[in-house]
């Protein structure tokens, strides 16, 4: 989200260091806001706050600069736009094969959820201050308090 508030693109920016640290040399990029994703079930196409896509990476056919195989995919919920990443965007990305975790990440508490892919429903876990959380398919652990931390972000 483009113009967001200071929380706001100091956790993206944090949650999309930690996935470049992670994931350098690997199958796998983490990718910032500026990357577009198409959703082709859904007739979409959105940005979103970070993502990771694994090679090989899958284009699409309408427009070369448009991803269509997101790994993960992580939203910081903001006011004005909390409801439809929640819902609306949430149904659109689900829609993805490649999709295996949609993340939310709070800017007005120190709390993520995660909505896994398991089988063929998502299912979702909240996170809070000392818990860690695991993505299996980038093999990484996100530790809240470390996001928090690294973003300068005090919450509660």
């Amino acid at each position: 989200m483009a113009g967001g508030s200071v929380e706001h693109a100091a956790l993206a920016q944090a949650f999309g260091g930690l996935l470049v640290a992670h994931l350098r040399g690997g199958p796998c990029r983490a990718f910032s806001s500026d990357l577009r994703l198409r959703i082709p079930a859904a007739g979409v196409a959105t940005y979103a706050d970070a993502s990771v896509v694994c090679e090989p990476v899958e284009r699409d056919a309408v427009s070369n600069s448009h991803v269509t195989n997101p790994r993960v995919i992580v939203e910081v919920l903001s006011p004005s736009t909390e409801d439809y990443d929640r819902h609306e965007k949430r149904l659109y990305y689900q829609q993805i094969e490649a999709l295996e975790a949609y993340v939310l990440v709070r800017q007005d508490r120190r709390e993520v959820e995660i909505w896994r892919r398991q089988d063929r429903a998502f299912v979702a876990t909240t996170h809070g201050p000392g818990d860690g959380v695991r993505l299996d398919s980038i093999d990484f652990t996100l530790v809240v308090d470390e996001l928090y931390d690294i973003a300068r972000v005090a919450m509660a």
